[in-house]
């Protein structure tokens, strides 16, 4: 039986971990920050006149992250938005292990370079406790989505949450991974 390892989880073992000991000086190899989870979610406030939306986007994204999306429902009434309580207005899938360590993979080598006029991302998305959010615009970068049968082109959000304490240390553990930051 052979058991099946994500490249970036023996990268973060072997090369990470190591790295950021000298760096941070940590005493333990334990106190070293990690990925904990990937949350992706995508809102789509156009999906109040039509459920087929939400159903699409819970397909596209159950391809993208291999693992089965869920619909978001409203919490309350907003008569502006002709929105009621109880109606499906998005998608989202948290990723934990190896499916996380995966999509991360992907998100990196594939996806994002493959955005138009991609120059890196912007570092502002950290939110003080070492978790780190960016938007993706379309949803089409991905390779497992085909263009041809997308109805719409929709954004998506990407949160990563680390056990780092302060940003800097969360920037240093992406940056070890090889995620893309501007300069």
């Amino acid at each position: 039986m052979s058991t099946y390892a994500p490249r970036l989880r023996a990268k973060y073992k072997n090369e990470v971990v190591p790295g950021l000991l000298k760096e941070f000086n940590y005493k333990s190899p334990m106190q070293v920050p990690r990925i904990v989870k990937i949350a992706v979610n995508q809102g789509l406030g156009i999906a109040v006149g039509d459920k087929k939306i939400v159903d699409n986007a819970v397909e596209e994204m159950t391809l993208i992250t291999g693992q089965r999306a869920q619909a978001t429902i409203s919490r309350k009434d907003i008569s502006n938005f002709k929105l009621r309580k109880g109606m499906p207005i998005g998608a989202r899938v948290t990723l934990r292990g190896a499916k996380m360590y995966d999509f991360l993979d992907r998100l990196i080598a594939v996806a994002l370079p493959r955005t138009r006029d991609f120059r890196g991302v912007k570092a502002s998305g950290f939110d003080g406790r070492g978790n780190f959010t960016f938007g993706v615009t379309e949803q089409i970068i991905f390779p497992e989505i085909d263009i041809d049968k997308t109805p719409r082109i929709q954004g998506m959000d990407i949160t990563i949450v680390t056990t780092a304490k302060t940003d800097a240390e969360a920037k240093a553990l992406m940056a070890a991974f090889g995620f893309p930051f501007t300069k």
